[in-house]
């Protein structure tokens, strides 16, 4: 059983959920700053005693019962900055309603580790949410994003997140996304301002050397 206690007068959507995790498709790109949305979708597919994958609307997909909710987990395979095109076809073939997805992506002006969730609002200059976003002709569409620590002086964005976490961020990331996986199970079974309130204001955990 979970140990999330609901807010009074917070509201969990009917229907299926969606949860979405962004990254670049191919070995070359695994365990890379930019694929931690993909690396978080396989620790719940884990939690979720890890049902068949199928391929669909240019990505690959898996369907099962989590925190009492059906669940449909979504790898977009066109690459970043083409996810909203996978996205808006599952959304359209299952019916499901905006505020029932959560996209999950790496974030740049976030420390190391450190979790956001957000109902709404821009981009911020991701660009597979920001696909998504115009995909889904809405910027009511439930994120969570997974901070990687800005750009470093002298480093092109690009590469940095392209580039794989050093060894000693990894224990970081890890723990960061094992507490992702629970706040996106508080999501499903409590509603997005549950999530908000328990997992925004958590402190990012320090790099391990």
């Amino acid at each position: 059983m979970s140990s999330f206690s609901p807010l009074v007068g917070s509201v969990v959507p009917a229907g299926m959920a969606m949860v979405v995790g962004l990254g670049n498709p191919g070995a070359k790109y695994e365990k890379t700053r930019h694929n931690i949305g993909f690396e978080c979708l396989n620790g719940l597919l884990a939690k979720m005693g890890s049902p068949n994958l199928q391929a669909k609307f240019e990505g690959q997909f898996a369907k099962g019962r989590f925190e009492q909710r059906d669940v449909c987990l979504v790898w977009p395979l066109t690459f970043m900055n083409c996810s909203g095109r996978c996205v808006s076809q599952f959304a359209r073939f299952y019916k499901i309603e905006t505020q029932n997805i959560l996209v999950i992506c790496d974030d740049l002006s976030l420390p190391l580790g450190k979790l956001r969730i957000r109902k709404s609002g821009s981009s911020g200059g991701q660009k597979g949410l920001n696909d998504i976003i115009q995909s889904l002709g809405t910027q009511e569409v439930p994120r969570l994003r997974i901070g990687i620590d800005p750009t470093p002086e002298h480093w092109e964005t690009s590469d940095y997140v392209l580039g794989k976490f050093t060894n000693s961020e990894r224990a970081v990331v890890d723990d960061g996304i094992s507490r992702a996986v629970q706040a996106i199970a508080s999501w499903l079974q409590n509603g997005i301002d549950v999530a908000m309130n328990d997992f925004n204001r958590e402190s990012a955990p320090k790099n391990k050397q």
